[in-house]
């Protein structure tokens, strides 16, 4: 009886000591994530374990990094993982100071999570986010910000500013392994006096807008009208112009039918004078002759009746 109960005892024991050690032994890594094995008798482990279940030796340690995209928060309101107000104040080119919230978005280089952490003496991932990552991100922002003045931060040239933030930060997180995908300001506070400074200068920027707005659209307008009078000038000039070819194309019409009807009539009476005879011309007096002699008026003013001399020289 008690040789049984000692057995069941024994049992119960190496199934705890067998399920200790398999835990031990197993190490999960979530999707999105590696993690670098470090052995006490070996050290680093040049080969990093990848999302899934694994099993290790005892003496293993694993420490988990982010190889895949996350989203980190440095805003004023509860978000992600800034649980509190994590916004801060950068430096402006004309002397402000305006208080910023911060999105960014990193990954760790897998190829060089052993460096990393070595770097950064055993620290997780996450360890490093909080406490390398997030501080350099508030102090290296502001060398970019202090190249710009406060309006700039609240006008059209954030998006400017945010490009330059992706390009700056990268290359000064590249050196530890850590890369900067995207870099976004969200939000902009400043004091009350230094906003309503901005708010003057936006105004005086649009009135200067709209007054160019303005007088580009007169400048469009005149250019138009200008445009429609000179189209109706032309219209007018090639109007004219077809009128007076016109003009010119009937007394043309009229002077050839002159000619032609000049022409046709000297031809008529060449054609005429040509046809005429001494003969023919007698014979045409012959008959037009009414049988009368003619009368003559003397340079006294008598008038001669031919007739009667006629008859006396008969």
């Amino acid at each position: 009886m008690k040789k049984g109960l000692v057995g069941s005892i024994t049992l119960i024991i190496i199934m705890g000591v067998v399920a200790f050690i398999g835990f031990k032994c197993t190490t999960r890594v979530p999707a999105g994530y590696n993690a670098v094995q470090y052995d006490i008798n070996g050290g680093i482990k040049e080969k990093t374990l990848e999302q899934g279940w694994h099993f290790t030796s005892p003496t293993i340690t694993t420490t988990l990094y982010t190889t895949g995209l996350e989203q980190s928060y440095l805003t004023s309101e509860k978000k992600g993982d800034s649980p509190n107000d994590d916004s801060f104040q950068v430096p402006t080119k004309d002397g402000k100071q305006v208080t910023v919230s911060l999105e960014f978005s990193y990954y760790f280089d897998k190829n060089r999570l052993a460096e990393i952490f070595t770097r950064f003496k055993g620290k997780s991932g996450e360890e490093v986010k909080e406490s390398f990552i997030k501080d350099k991100i508030k102090s290296w922002s502001r060398e970019v910000t202090e190249q710009y003045p406060v309006t700039d931060l609240f006008g059209g040239k954030i998006a400017e500013i945010n490009r330059e933030l992706d390009v700056h930060l990268r290359n000064k997180f590249e050196p530890y392994g850590i890369i900067i995908d995207t870099v976004n300001i969200t939000d902009t506070i400043v004091d009350d006096e230094t906003k309503a400074a901005i708010q003057k200068k936006v105004n005086a920027q649009q009135e200067q807008e709209l007054a160019e707005i303005e007088a580009k659209t007169a400048k469009i307008n005149a250019e138009k009208e200008k445009e429609v009078a000179l189209i109706a000038a032309e219209k007018d000039k090639e109007t004219a112009q077809i009128n007076a070819e016109q003009e010119v194309i009937k007394a043309q019409g009229k002077a050839e039918a002159k000619i032609i009807a000049a022409e046709a009539e000297a031809e008529a009476n060449k054609k005429i004078a040509d046809s005429l005879t001494d003969d023919l011309i007698e014979k045409i007096k012959y008959e037009r002759w009414n049988g009368e002699m003619p009368m003559v008026q003397g340079s006294s003013g008598t008038i001669i009746d031919m007739s009667d001399l006629t008859t006396e020289t008969e």
